[in-house]
């Protein structure tokens, strides 16, 4: 046989006939081509071949021993899954591959390690072992190559092209395999979120039985803690939120907003912590919640975000527990400029420098119960200032500042920044 080495072959042929084919093909070079296989003669294979089933059997032998993660026995369909992969790739390497002009992968024998690293995926292995195990099978059949080689008189020479065919070829099949387990993967992430956000947005809705809530946490692969809040943002801030969050929190984006329910900080500095993962965001936490009231945290922390008056450049994050009577004051801006416009009408005729003046006179009035000393310190001006100031009120309001729903209604209004209009 032509391949043979040329001292045992010396009847067979000419000295320049070493390393081709029985049909004289040339041998193809190695230097600049993608496919070594290709420099190789056909008959390789029948060297070969016969030999396969013993490498075959070292390989799936080898594999449990020297990967942790396969050391368990390669029985049932995992083994058989194993050996016929095995199989595949030093058939087609050895038999199917010498001399041809060929991809390493022909779409069917492909889709065998695209579905071996989706397998793998499913099983909750790592990339890395899939990949030692194809490192091991290479270096395996690298060695017991060499050996038979050696027995069959193959020339030296052709080691070269062998061992690159061998590793080029386990680069092919490892691509394929990492094709399939991240595409799987992405497709378990994205099947964990749309469940993650079904989940959510069924517990914001409210009247979620808690059978049917553990259920849906549980194929979401989120615990329910016993109490919660709800943190809402706008949408233009979610950017990186999975990230800094991890797996501990429910994320929805929703039209214009970002909604997230996680587990309720126990302390100030858990707080702080999530203070700190949200990076600054503008964000609202609402109060702690059952979980299932979460969507009264949700809608607390909504009412908050949608205040103009409340929105502040660069606020960071801020609870709604620790600003409940400004989101009181501001939940809605229409009930409250409606009111303001009823309790400061009387002061509609006043001249512009008279109605900030006298405005900002009754607040401080009706916060410090008519103490003039404190009054008159807060403001800056001499208690007889004051007292001239009280007798105008008096004149615009008359007997309004003795009625305790309208000394009310009239902080109300004032704490909530309304002022009184021209008429």
């Amino acid at each position: 046989m032509t391949t043979r080495h040329p001292d045992r072959e010396a009847a067979d042929g000419s000295a320049d006939e070493v390393g081709r084919g029985r049909d004289a093909t040339p041998r193809r070079t190695l230097i600049g081509s993608e496919m070594p296989w290709s420099a190789l003669p056909r008959d390789v294979s029948e060297l070969l071949s016969e030999s396969l089933p013993e490498v075959v059997e070292e390989i799936v032998s080898r594999i449990p021993q020297e990967v942790p993660e396969y050391s368990r026995p390669l029985e049932g369909e995992f083994g058989t899954a194993v050996r016929r992969g095995v199989e595949i790739a030093l058939g087609r390497l050895f038999v199917d591959l010498p001399g041809r002009d060929e991809p390493a992968l022909m779409p069917d024998t492909r889709a065998v390690y695209r579905q071996i690293g989706v397998g793998e995926a499913r099983t909750g292995r790592s990339l890395e072992a899939l990949l030692s195990a194809y490192r091991l099978g290479a270096r395996v059949t690298f060695r017991a190559v060499s050996a038979i080689t050696d027995r069959v008189g193959l020339e030296p020479r052709l080691m070269l092209p062998l061992g690159e065919s061998i590793f080029v070829y386990i680069d092919e099949i490892s691509a394929a395999s990492i094709e399939g387990f991240t595409e799987e993967q992405s497709r378990q992430v994205g099947e964990r979120d749309r469940r993650r956000e079904s989940l959510l947005r069924r517990m914001l809705a409210g009247n979620l039985p808690e059978v049917e809530a553990r259920r849906l946490a549980g194929r979401a692969g989120w615990p329910i803690p016993a109490r919660l809040v709800a943190v809402v943002l706008p949408s233009e801030d979610g950017e990186g939120l999975r990230a800094a969050l991890g797996d501990d929190a429910l994320i929805s984006g929703r039209t214009g907003e970002v909604v997230i329910l996680l587990r309720a900080p126990e302390s100030s500095a858990e707080r702080d912590r999530l203070a700190t993962k949200l990076g600054g965001r503008p964000a609202w936490v609402g109060p702690v919640r059952p979980w299932d009231k979460a969507e009264e945290s949700y809608r607390a922390a909504t009412v908050a975000a949608a205040s103009p008056a409340l929105a502040r450049d660069g606020a960071g994050v801020r609870w709604v527990d620790d600003n409940l009577t400004a989101i009181a004051l501001h939940a809605d801006p229409l009930v409250m400029a409606a009111l303001a416009a009823r309790c400061l009408e009387p002061m509609s005729q006043l001249r512009p420098e008279q109605r900030d003046r006298l405005a900002e006179t009754l607040l401080v009035w009706l916060k410090h119960r008519g103490e003039r000393g404190r009054i008159a310190q807060e403001l800056h001006v001499h208690p007889q200032t004051v007292g001239y100031r009280l007798g105008q009120l008096r004149d615009v309001f008359a007997d309004d500042l003795d009625d305790a729903d309208r000394r009310f209604e009239l902080e109300l209004v004032l704490r909530a920044g309304h002022r009184p209009a021209p008429d």
